[in-house]
């Protein structure tokens, strides 16, 4: 795979994880970065149309053993009980990648990916 292709699969993941995310009942949004707190808003892109990747959903990969690393960073609804929130988003991450490690093409297997999922706020 070459750079361009790596770095735009690596994009439509987080995007597809940020989409799935985004859909858990009981999530407000996600932790927005610092270029997004900058960013005034109509300099934003319009919603559904692709812009910066999202600060609340990092996938990092480690070199050693080669396995995922997903961080994600939400903020939930008061309303909402903030350990079922976290353990769905988590659930839903994990499934979802499961979903992908299933349409590759058959290889070596690979370790499970960890999902770390962080509530930062309530509103």
């Amino acid at each position: 795979m070459t750079v361009h292709q790596e770095s735009t699969a690596h994009a439509a993941l987080v995007a597809d994880l940020t989409a799935a995310v985004e859909g858990v009942p009981g999530v407000a949004f996600l932790r927005p970065g610092l270029a997004d707190r900058l960013r005034s808003a109509l300099s934003r892109p319009p919603a559904g149309t692709e812009g910066a990747p999202s600060a609340g959903v990092r996938v990092t990969r480690r070199d050693g053993d080669g396995s995922w690393h997903v961080e994600i960073h939400v903020v939930a609804l008061r309303r909402a009980r903030t350990l079922d929130v976290a353990r769905v988003v988590r659930d839903t991450v994990e499934r979802r990648l499961g979903a992908l490690e299933c349409a590759r093409p058959p290889g070596p297997p690979q370790p499970a990916p960890r999902v770390t999922v962080t509530v930062t706020g309530l509103v």
